[in-house]
């Protein structure tokens, strides 16, 4: 374990949890002692723009309780209740740095500016690489949902319609 932060966060809605997920959530861990795991609430999450449902936020919680739980990294983590894109990384002076994907990158670098406003410091920004399903496409829920490939990245459809490759 290299853990070079007192205290790191990230966030997500964490809907139906893949290799993706595993990824940036794993690498929080390994540079993290302490971990804050934002989950959206359902108020937030149902602003956002996604193409399917989503899970409530209980059932989207134990899950992610259990996942953590299971990779071995209870008494390490705090889940919290996201209201809005940035949760307590604007807040909590004491948090070291923020795990993001390319895809929330912006979200991370516009937190920094929020902080630096406040007089806070930096967060150190690590980025994750999205993580590839077989057809060299990203991992993602909306394609879980849609039946196209499986949690691990596996392809399960044939793909037909340019957009069902989204």
């Amino acid at each position: 374990m290299v853990c070079v932060f007192d205290l790191v966060a990230l966030g997500g809605t964490f809907d139906i949890l893949h290799r993706g997920h595993d990824a940036l959530i794993s690498k929080a861990f390994q540079i993290g002692k302490k971990v804050i795991v934002g989950l959206t609430s359902d108020d937030f999450a149902s602003k956002l723009v996604k193409e399917h449902d989503v899970y409530p936020y209980d059932k989207r919680k134990k899950s992610l309780e259990g996942y953590l739980d299971k990779k071995g990294w209870r008494g390490r983590y705090e889940i919290v209740e996201l209201n809005d894109p940035y949760g307590p990384t604007v807040i909590e002076r004491d948090i070291d740095a923020l795990v993001v994907s390319e895809e929330t990158l912006r979200t991370g670098l516009k937190i920094n500016e929020i902080r630096h406003e406040k007089g806070f410091p930096h967060l150190v920004i690590v980025v994750v690489d999205m993580v590839l399903a077989e057809d060299g496409l990203p991992i993602s829920t909306t394609r879980i949902r849609k039946g196209i490939i499986d949690r691990e990245g596996h392809l399960i459809k044939k793909i037909t319609k340019v957009e069902d490759l989204l």
